[in-house]
Order: C-alpha cells, then structure tokens, then sequence
C-alpha cells in the first residue's frame, strides 16, 4: 500500500477504519521530512495491511494543532484506534521496522486497562 494524504476531515475514520495506522507529520520545507519520506514510503511497500499516512502540517495546520505536533517530523501509531506511539524525529529504516513490530506485538487488553488506570475520573 502506498502513502495516503490524511486532512481533518479524514483522519478520524482513517484511525477507526484500520487496525494500525501509521502517521508522518512533515511540511515541504523540512528537512528531516524530505529525508524520512523515502523511509516511510518504503515500509508503506512492505507492510501492506498497515495504513501509512502523511499529513502536511503546512496544509492541514489545524489537524496539527488538534495533535499538539510542535517538531516534524513527527510519526505517530495508532492501533485499534488508540495512540499507542507518539515522536517527533526521523527515524532510520532499522528503527521504523522495529517499531511497527513492536506496535503489531502490543497487547491492546493491556494497552487499554493501562490507560483506564491512569484515567483519574
């Protein structure tokens, strides 16, 4: 599967709608972006059960203000629509492997009693 362009208007159903989903923070102007995007695109290619998203921060700012993006590129992972991974930074192809591994191997029973524990109400 290729890379998609997430807006606003999409990104909630693109979340919902697949199991993991993948998410590139980037605008033209960076650097690291511009670096990370062959990175993504590639592991787009050889994970294709896995949503890889692009948003540009530039054309959708206020998707990035509603997810606190402050440095690009930032990658987050969702599974079964819950943030399970949120940093800024370009990772190199090793890293982004293992992470999406990672992400895959995660316990979302666990993932969500943790968060229901941490929730003060």
């Amino acid at each position: 599967m290729t890379t998609i362009d997430l807006t606003e208007d999409a990104f909630s159903a693109a979340i919902t709608d697949h199991p993991i989903v993948l998410v590139d923070f980037w605008a033209a102007w960076c650097g690291p972006c511009r670096s990370f995007a062959p990175v993504f695109e590639a592991a787009s290619a050889e994970h294709p059960n896995i949503l890889f998203a692009k948003v540009d921060t530039e054309a959708q700012a206020s998707l990035a203000a509603a997810a606190q993006i402050t440095s690009i590129p930032t990658l987050m992972g969702f599974k079964d629509g819950v943030l399970v991974y949120s940093q800024p930074g370009a990772l190199p192809a090793k890293a982004l492997h293992e992470l999406i591994g990672k992400i895959r191997d995660l316990d979302m029973d666990h993932v969500r009693a943790q968060i229901q524990e941490s929730d003060p109400r």
